[in-house]
């Protein structure tokens, strides 16, 4: 668009509508693409306030010939939530909940209004919303209507179509649109005209058939029911803002039976047989989706079908009368929901092959009868092979909807050509008299092909259907009608050939920066808000700001626009992308928690690195970053040190200087560190035990040496002989997180040469201190990339994890106490936190931790202009968990940010692991 129409278009939109009109390359940038293969830029972004505002700015749009495309979560599939023009978003403001009617089984909802949400509202009053895909926790429900949508739970309660009882829309021309009352006399007669194609172009017996345009809902013998047609219509026809749904009664008891099989053919033979029993779903997956400790959980098999039932007795009697090798009634809600975590995170898990090479979607859920699932399975991986492809099916076995990640090569000419040739599916899935969607919908990913599924004749009936509605074309175009070939507007088409010059390692990528930030496919679970304890730690500062920008994903999108320079032109000087990066706390978070293993912590440090290169840094870079190195130097005179800084004057002026937030209080030196009370002791003779190397990490040795005390006398009792490193050592986390990386690797590399003897002696690293263990395991050999760091990374143990391998006898003080706390996020994400809690366990600690992250993070929360989101971080999970605590209840928090962060803000004195069994001896 020429910059004086783009101008008009920004005055005019800016004039009408009262929500947030943005034009900027970071508002832009975050739309380009959303869970699928393809990327379109618009030209703006429009936050509508109401209805008022939806009319307003396509009256703008129409008045200026401009497209507009709706948004909800940006999860969909095949291309359908991208598109040039203006994209309106409605979860910025219109996610309200407008009315709920337990008595008539309705709710009213705008169409930003999360499915979780909803279900919520309604399980107040036993009821929920049939439907439910699997990223419910921050999918949309206009999102929802415009694709179809499904979930695991349609073989109970049908797909959204089903469940959708009347729309209030407007199309593209500004007229009101309801569903409610007669059908529109142009709808009627183009109906009435082709009664006969309406009635026999269509498949039957097929529950998910998602493809094209539902016309036949607009038969009369179906109620000419019009808010069916519409959905499913992927904005192309209406921009829905409000919609009555149908909620159900939510089953009071759900029962779990899991069915091996030798393979998922056999699983998908057995599927449709299970139906008459009642299920609520019937899931399957195959082994190489499965993994973890929900693994553990499963009966033997190579593949299982996962089969929800209404109640004990059901799943009793299912269990007996499948046809299963094996099988295995699950009734504990926690071991449910580990396995329901697997399923719903295999659009995640399935983008990477076995072997690691990278899949992706465009086939993503075809269905087929349920009855022909098995024999269209074993045909599709004929077809693979002759391709010469590979994949994953899993999916909604009971319904005949397959989802499957195949590994087209869609960086180079020949792998897109492979994918446009792959198209001969279509045909198979045709002759086993199935939909080339059965859940996503068709988006750019399909819809040139619906010709092959329902012939030329009724797919032209779609395109006046379309014109009826939207005849200057101006919803959502190159969708479903008219389409866009499924080859064009790849997302990958932009990146760099070359591998980009970085400072990491990315050995999960091959070392290239563009594959790590390919890892983002969209999924989008980052943006998920509704998580309590146990739920994981991503990502805090979205759940704080509830702004894309700061999800992981927002920022995997604008680290992909700065390596495609088309949106976002400043590269790694890109002021967007360092905005974004700002409020990222590097808590590793979705190093673990997002289904793809985007380490978003990582990608910060190396953006940072770049960004500030040759060029002055922040105070806090300088002070902060370089904490170790301050530390040591003010250690002599660290009673002078703090008295200074209790005199207020002199606090302001130490903050302002190093970039500290004023609200903070700065906290106190050690008389004595760690490390100087050591050496003064006299350590015992070497006993029979073995011989552990307790590192004195700077937190640990400057600011809470009673952490380092308490464990060493935990260590002795148990048998073990601890000793410090030969040296002055250091991880080099400060300078990694705020992307001083040549220095890192120098502090690095010189831990790696003194640490050497200790390492070829075996004796395992014990870190008290949950930040620096997780730098040790990860950034070091991800920055040095050299053996020696990594046998120096595989040496790394937590305190609980060298208690439990070092001193496997050893019985710890009971203590019977309950507790509550915070696991460290950086534990969570990269070190684990079994044998923390197997620990606890064994010494009477009673209670659950709460995840997340406590907000602090080192650095971040220090810095200014980062409190507010520091607090509400903390506010999230950590200080209600606290607050809620009865009186005696120990707080746990084995890092240092973590008690800061509560002393600061609740004035809770937290404690170590360490320090309370060290109490209990």
């Amino acid at each position: 668009m020429a910059d004086d129409l783009r101008h008009a278009l920004r005055r005019d939109l800016e004039r009408a509508v009262r929500g947030e009109v943005s034009f900027d390359p970071q508002s832009r940038a975050l739309t380009t693409m959303d869970a699928s293969n393809y990327r379109r830029v618009p030209e703006a972004v429009v936050a509508p306030y109401d209805a008022e505002d939806v009319a307003a700015a396509l009256a703008v749009c129409r008045s200026h010939g401009v497209p507009v495309v709706p948004r909800g979560g940006g999860t969909s599939i095949a291309g359908q939530a991208t598109g040039t023009g203006v994209v309106l978003d409605f979860t910025r403001h219109m996610h309200r909940i407008v009315s709920l009617s337990p008595e008539a089984l309705t709710a009213r909802v705008q169409p930003g209004v999360v499915l979780d949400d909803l279900r919520r509202a309604a399980a107040a009053h036993g009821l929920t919303f049939g439907p439910d895909p699997s990223t419910h926790s921050r999918c949309t429900l206009g999102g929802m209507i415009g694709n179809n949508a499904c979930g695991a739970h349609s073989v109970a309660w049908g797909t959204t179509a089903d469940n959708v009882r009347a729309l209030e829309c407007l199309t593209y021309g500004g007229e009101p649109l309801r569903t409610a009352g007669p059908l529109r006399a142009d709808l009627r007669e183009l109906v009435d005209g082709h009664l006969a194609l309406l009635r026999t172009g269509y498949p039957q017996q097929l529950p998910r058939r998602i493809s094209g345009y539902a016309l036949d809902a607009l038969l009369p013998e179906r109620g000419r029911d019009l808010a069916r047609a519409l959905t499913g219509s992927e904005g192309t026809l209406a921009v829905i803002t409000e919609a009555e749904v149908r909620l159900v009664p939510a089953p009071p008891v759900r029962v779990l039976v899991v069915l091996g099989y030798p393979d998922e053919g056999a699983a998908a033979d057995a599927a449709h047989g299970l139906l008459p029993y009642g299920p609520l779903t019937v899931e399957g997956m195959a082994a190489d989706l499965v993994g973890g400790e929900a693994a553990e959980l499963l009966p033997r098999g190579g593949a299982w079908l996962f089969v929800e039932m209404p109640g004990t007795g059901e799943a009793e009697a299912l269990r007996r009368l499948a046809d299963a090798g094996d099988s295995v009634v699950v009734t504990d809600p926690v071991a449910q929901r580990a396995l329901w975590r697997v399923r719903e995170e295999a659009a995640g898990t399935a983008t990477r092959t076995p072997g690691g090479a990278e899949a992706w979607p465009g086939w993503e859920d075809c269905a087929v009868p349920p009855a022909r699932l098995g024999a269209y399975l074993r045909d599709f991986r004929a077809l693979l092979r002759e391709h010469g492809l590979h994949g994953t099916p899993y999916g909604h076995f009971g319904d005949g909807c397959i989802h499957v990640r195949i590994d087209f090569d869609l960086l180079g000419a020949a792998g897109v050509s492979r994918f446009r040739r792959f198209e001969d599916v279509a045909d198979l899935v045709v002759a086993h008299g199935g939909s080339l969607s059965g859940e996503h919908g068709d988006g750019q990913a399909r819809a040139e092909l619906l010709p092959r599924m329902y012939g030329e004749e009724l797919v032209a009936l779609f395109g006046r259907f379309k014109d009826a509605l939207d005849p200057a074309g101006g919803l959502n175009p190159g969708m479903l009608v008219r389409p866009a070939p499924l080859d064009g507007n790849l997302r990958f088409a932009v990146l760099p050939r070359r591998p980009v010059d970085v400072a990491f390692g990315y050995p999960q990528d091959g070392g290239d920066f563009s594959a790590a930030v390919r890892r983002c496919v969209g999924v989008a679970k980052c943006r998920d808000t509704g998580g309590g304890p146990g739920e994981g730690v991503m990502c805090p500062s979205y759940r704080a700001t509830r702004e894309e920008r700061h999800s992981t994903r927002g920022r995997a999108r604008l680290l992909h626009e700065m390596l495609a320079g088309e949106v976002v032109t400043g590269g790694w000087r890109s002021p967007e992308v360092a905005d974004a990066l700002d409020l990222c706390l590097s808590c590793k978070g979705c190093r673990t928690d997002c289904p793809v293993g985007v380490d978003m912590a990582t990608y910060k440090a190396e953006f940072l690195h770049h960004h500030y290169r040759r060029r002055p840094r922040p105070a806090s870079h300088y002070l902060m970053g370089g904490l170790p190195t301050w530390l040591r130097a003010a250690a002599p005179a660290a009673g002078t040190v703090n008295a200074l800084a209790r005199v207020g004057p002199l606090a302001a002026l130490a903050k302002r200087t190093a970039g500290v937030a004023p609200e903070r209080e700065l906290p106190l030196l050690a008389e004595e560190s760690f490390v100087r009370w050591w050496r003064r002791q006299e350590q015992p003779a070497p006993g029979a035990g073995a011989t552990v190397v307790l590192w004195p990490d700077t937190f640990t040795d400057r600011f809470s040496p009673e952490v380092g005390r308490a464990a060493v006398r935990v260590l002795q009792a148990a048998g073990l002989r601890a000793v410090l490193p030969p040296g002055r050592v250091c991880c080099g986390l400060t300078w990694v997180s705020t992307g001083r990386l040549d220095r890192a690797r120098r502090v690095m590399r010189r831990t790696v040469r003194r640490m050497a003897p200790v390492v070829a002696a075996g004796h395992p690293v014990v870190v008290l201190e949950p930040s620096c263990a997780a730098a040790l395991r990860t950034d070091l050999p991800e920055l040095l990339g050299t053996g020696e760091a990594a046998a120096l990374a595989g040496s790394v143990r937590t305190f609980a994890q060298v208690l439990e391998e070092a001193a496997p006898g050893w019985t710890p003080p009971r203590l019977d106490r309950a507790v509550t706390g915070q696991t460290h996020c950086h534990q969570h994400a990269v070190l684990g936190d079994a044998a923390e809690r197997r620990l606890r366990a064994r010494a009477g600690l009673n209670g659950g931790l709460a995840s997340g992250c406590c907000g602090l993070a080192g650095n971040f929360g220090f810095e200014r202009g980062h409190y507010e989101v520091s607090v509400a971080c903390a506010e999230d999970r950590l200080l209600p968990a606290v607050r809620a605590a009865r009186p005696g209840t120990a707080v746990l928090a084995d890092g240092f940010s973590c008690r800061t962060q509560l002393a600061q803000l609740a004035g809770v004195r937290a404690r170590h692991l360490a320090e309370l069994l060290s109490d209990g001896l």
